[in-house]
């Protein structure tokens, strides 16, 4: 069985709340999960968030939205992902983040089939990051159970628990793996939730694109963008990725801690 697991919560320290923000009426989140059941290689999709209190209102929406909604640590999301696969009896995972509502479910789909085309356990389109060619916001992971569980017995740096994939493609001794580019280079275009300017932009494109094609595709983006230049450039300066660094700089105090204490 492939599964998409998409991780959400509200307590993002950038732009708190940001899944459940309205757009056109709906919830960010709304948009995300109607593409990505368009997928014709998903079989089932389940919602991770948290058990804090403030993602109870992930919780909610996913039972008024009939979505499978799975809880479980903040901070591990490794384990969040490796519980919520075990419940769903996973065979393949498929790891999306809430942050990008606009993914294309062609993109979901063709992950899926690089993965599937050989004996991979992992398959990414945005990781490792340098010289990917996908834009930030269309990112897909595909990576078998069993290799998420061997990421569950084994990583123990915080960023790689924080981080679900760090372990697999960091690891590249210990999976075989393989990253699956474009012919053209988009990673210019941002197309992910992270600041007040990215919601400006997918705010934008939902109330021009979906209105008229809800079905509208990467390339559909890419080219309003290019024509609409004054769009894209609202969030153009934002670097990718920035919310890596506190995760890695958790790895260096758990490192100096390991030091002392041994």
């Amino acid at each position: 069985m492939i599964c998409a697991i998409i991780q959400a919560r509200l307590n993002s320290s950038r732009l708190p709340g940001k899944v459940l923000f309205e757009i056109e009426g709906r919830p960010m989140l709304s948009y995300m999960l109607e593409r990505v059941t368009a997928s014709k290689r998903i079989d089932q999709l389940v919602v991770a968030t948290s058990i804090e209190p403030s993602d109870d209102p992930i919780t909610d929406f996913c039972r008024q939205s009939g979505i499978s909604c799975y809880r479980g640590s903040l901070e591990n999301v490794l384990d969040r992902y490796y519980q919520a696969a075990l419940k769903a009896k996973c065979d393949v995972v498929v790891r999306l983040t809430a942050d990008c509502p606009l993914i294309d479910p062609k993109v979901i789909d063709t992950v899926i089939d690089v993965f599937q085309s050989g004996q991979f356990d992992f398959a990414a389109n945005t990781v490792p990051p340098e010289g990917s060619t996908y834009p930030d916001g269309m990112d897909v992971e595909v990576f078998s159970f069993e290799a998420l569980e061997r990421a569950w017995k084994e990583a123990k740096k915080p960023s790689e628990q924080e981080h679900v994939t760090f372990y697999f493609w960091k690891n590249p001794q210990l999976f075989s793996t393989i990253r699956y580019d474009l012919q053209e280079n988009l990673a210019d275009y941002r197309l992910t939730v992270d600041y007040p300017e990215d919601f400006e932009v997918i705010s934008s494109l939902l109330g021009n694109l979906y209105t008229k094609y809800s079905n509208f595709s990467m390339k559909d983006i890419i080219a309003f963008l290019n024509t609409n230049p004054g769009i894209r450039i609202k969030n153009s300066h934002i670097a990718s990725n920035q919310g890596w660094q506190p995760a890695f700089e958790r790895d260096k105090c758990a490192g100096s801690t390991g030091a002392a204490n041994g």
